[in-house]
């Protein structure tokens, strides 16, 4: 199979849109549309559901996301071991939306530039994992380390915190609890919630439906990513949660006109973190941590050794 048909057919399936996809893509829309029908008649299955607002995934296309997602992101992990081993050092990052892009090193530098300076001859690669997998491709082995969002289930993974931020209710402006400048959850118990799917991480998955771990999820549709959630709000007036201060833009997306997001008393903290497997001896991983992490959280980080060129320090 084609992996660059994939890649064209997941970010059509994420964007739910051609124009928008083909833009993510850097490419006209003609083109796109001509592989997507290519990739559907190379399977002898329709995969999107074409209409003038946009797409929506078949179920065989559904299916075809979560396998392409899972091929393509082995496909980069592959690469990067015959770089490797190759003799070219490389750091495989996952994240969540554009978390990454948001941390600062020292002297308020952004991240990739401090790592960049720090490390002028390793080849840096970022995986975008939709919001299904806090793990950020961790705990699959399709990346070195993460910067992403705590609570999961991180055995077998090191964490440090670096920041955490206050969360809200996703609202449209039109809702009567919009008005409000401050919420709580129980304000919230008779509406419809969206949730993640079956297989998601069980403390993820409660921590954005706004329950307790192990208490009944609130009923609503199932999301993938940050477009699906804004178009719950937007078209069905489904709830969900956002960080505060930088809203949506925490989860990769600006919070878009006709929605606003009041801030929950009694909602914990979503803490930004950096990840990676316990005992882990890449020292690039180890430079990585250090950079993410602000100097009092710099304790057990991964031991120093290893063979990675991490260049210039």
């Amino acid at each position: 199979m084609d992996l660059r048909l994939l890649r064209y057919f997941v970010a059509v399936a994420e964007e739910r849109h051609f124009g928008r996809a083909a833009t993510r893509l850097h490419m006209t829309q003609p083109p796109l549309t001509r592989a997507i029908q290519r990739l559907e008649a190379d399977l002898g299955a329709p995969l999107l559901r074409r209409s003038a607002f946009g797409v929506t995934l078949t179920a065989a296309g559904s299916t075809l996301y979560d396998e392409a997602r899972t091929l393509l992101a082995q496909a980069d992990h592959a690469r990067a071991r015959v770089t490797a081993e190759a003799g070219v050092a490389s750091l495989t990052i996952g994240t969540l939306g554009d978390s990454i892009e948001r941390v600062h090193a020292g002297a308020g530098r952004p991240l990739a530039t401090a790592f960049r300076r720090r490390h002028p001859g390793v080849e840096a690669r970022v995986l975008e994992a939709d919001l299904t997998d806090p793990s950020s491709g961790l705990r699959a082995g399709l990346v070195d380390v993460a910067v992403t969002r705590a609570p999961f289930d991180d055995t077998g993974i090191t964490t440090r915190v670096i920041r955490s931020e206050p969360v809200g209710v996703v609202l449209r402006t039109d809702d009567p609890l919009a008005e409000h400048g401050l919420l709580h959850l129980a304000d919230l118990d008779d509406r419809t919630w969206f949730r993640f799917p079956d297989g998601t991480d069980p403390l993820w998955r409660a921590y954005w439906n706004g329950v307790k771990p192990g208490e009944p999820l609130r009923n609503g549709p199932v999301v993938r990513t940050v477009h699906d959630c804004i178009r719950a709000v937007m078209w069905n007036g489904t709830l969900g949660l956002a960080p505060l201060g930088h809203e949506l833009a925490s989860l990769g997306q600006d919070t878009p006109a006709g929605l606003t997001v009041v801030p929950l008393a009694d909602m914990p903290p979503s803490p930004v973190i950096v990840a990676w497997r316990t005992g882990d001896a890449n020292p690039l991983v180890r430079s990585f941590v250090e950079l993410a992490t602000p100097a009092p959280h710099r304790r057990d980080l991964p031991p120093r050794g290893g063979h990675a060129d991490t260049g210039s320090a």
